[in-house]
């Protein structure tokens, strides 16, 4: 099941979110979203669903023996256990193929599906576990409580990644209004219009483009298609990230941002920042500061840096353009770290150049092989055939709906934090507002809805286009 879908706006959430608020104990509400979230899961994992059960298991018991015995022989074994259960069903085919590649060996690769997810519920548990490890979270007794900060389904198969010490104690106690449910669901349905008008739509065009031969592709056309993938990925994740932000609220959870409009970064240190903060900030805590973080000079603050970025791109996918995609903006993190003179350019300059390596950079993500990236970058900056076909190819590639999801794609991903944190300000302010400020939320109310409607529309006619990150 997906937000994007007609059977969770329609059934499931209204249904779950009816029966939490008429529910009065903390303790049968979260047997509830505990059952919702299985459920949830199971509708498109019915099999792996018993799996994200025994990995909550198996890290609320390796909390559980923090007290009674080796502290760090436990950690240990809670590593070993959690990565060893991502790698055998996301990365086995991977390695497997890779060997055979390079000791031209013929074993039998396995077809093992990836359940959805698996990363994210996995280094959610894991964080868990490091944290009772450290000291910075008590070790939580009731599995049930363990259960539910894994499987709670907003954030449960795309993130964000939610560290448990974050919403503790929400889990024992929470309390929603009407105002807080109000501003929850006006913040999923942001993200439900970044799904369907904007990054689906991006989607139809990157597909075409990315699934033609190089020999209907001109400069324009690979252009096209790499703006296109840059905005869809954007705007499909903060989207779902969005929702699961909105949805925690409603039920009385507050999930930490993911995004901070990235794309208006100066930097790729800076874009880092704001991209994927929850994934960020875990291989931060988790690898790049127990590495030594920048303490040990500039050398090896560059390897540590580097490290983390092979981790992020292998986490993404069991693929070498997921890798190298991580060791691409590693190398330009590196040459930033060594080149501060690159932080003296002019702010036109600095963003330009941001924006050009994630462009590339997501082509490389993109691609299914690396001759196909290679190709296609090619054809970004050498493409130079005005052919009839290749102009064809563009003419529909651009339609009228297409540009306008552009136009607002490029509006919707600008830097305008100031606006932003001020309409927040005003939403979230407690007390009485000025008549003014009363006409924003009217506004602001008002125009949800008619893009609630407006997706409902599209979702009735629309096809069947998953979260990029489903697949992660």
């Amino acid at each position: 099941m997906v937000f994007s879908s007609l059977v969770f706006l329609c059934i499931f959430f209204p249904v779950i979110f009816c029966l939490h608020s008429i529910v009065p104990s903390i303790r049968v509400r979260n047997i509830l979203l505990i059952l919702a979230s299985l459920f949830f899961y199971a509708f498109g994992e019915p099999v792996y669903v018993i799996l994200m059960v025994i990995s909550a298991f198996l890290n609320y018991l390796c909390a559980a023996l923090m007290g009674k015995t080796n502290r760090k022989a436990v950690l240990i074994a809670a590593v070993v256990i959690n990565i060893g259960i991502l790698c055998a069903f996301k990365y086995t085919g991977f390695f497997i193929t890779t060997i055979n590649s390079v000791l031209h060996l013929n074993i039998n690769v396995p077809q093992i599906t990836l359940p959805i997810g698996i990363s994210f519920f996995t280094f959610q548990a894991l964080s868990y576990v490091i944290d009772v490890y450290r000291g910075q979270v008590e070790i939580q007794r009731k599995f049930s409580k363990v259960l539910l900060y894994i499987s709670f389904f907003p954030q449960l198969i795309a993130g964000p990644i939610v560290k448990y010490r974050d919403i503790a104690l929400e889990i024992d106690s929470r309390s929603v209004d009407l105002k807080e449910t109000a501003l929850g669901l006006r913040r999923f349905i942001c993200g439900l219009a970044k799904k369907i008008l904007i990054a689906n739509t991006m989607a139809v065009a990157a597909d075409h483009v990315f699934g033609q031969g190089f020999d209907s592709l001109n400069i324009i056309g690979a252009w096209i298609g790499a703006v296109a993938y840059t905005m869809q990925i954007y705007f499909d994740f903060s989207g779902y990230s969005d929702m699961a932000i909105g949805l925690g609220r409603m039920f009385g959870f507050h999930f930490k941002e993911n995004f901070g409009h990235p794309y208006g970064s100066l930097t790729i240190k800076e874009f880092w920042r704001r991209w994927h903060i929850s994934l960020s900030s875990w291989f931060k805590e988790y690898v790049y500061i127990p590495l030594g973080g920048n303490r040990r000079g500039k050398i090896r603050t560059g390897i540590n840096k580097m490290i983390v970025f092979f981790l992020t791109g292998l986490w993404h996918g069991a693929n070498w353009t997921f890798v190298v995609w991580g060791l691409f903006h590693g190398a330009f993190s590196f040459l930033e770290e060594f080149v501060p003179a690159l932080k003296k350019l002019p702010r036109v300059i600095l963003h330009v150049y941001t924006m050009l390596v994630v462009t590339v950079g997501f082509v490389i993500f993109r691609s299914d092989t690396l001759g196909f990236a290679l190709g296609f970058i090619g054809k970004m900056f050498t493409g130079f055939e005005f052919s009839a076909l290749s102009m064809s190819f563009v003419y529909q590639v651009m339609t009228p709906f297409f540009i306008v999801m552009l136009l607002a794609a490029m509006i919707g991903c600008a830097p305008i934090r100031r606006l932003t944190v001020k309409l927040r300000t005003v939403s979230e302010k407690a007390g009485k507002l000025t008549p003014k400020e009363n006409i924003v939320q009217i506004i602001l109310y008002t125009a949800a809805f008619a893009l609630l409607l407006w997706c409902m529309i599209r979702l009735s006619g629309g096809s069947y286009n998953p979260f990029i990150y489903f697949r992660f």
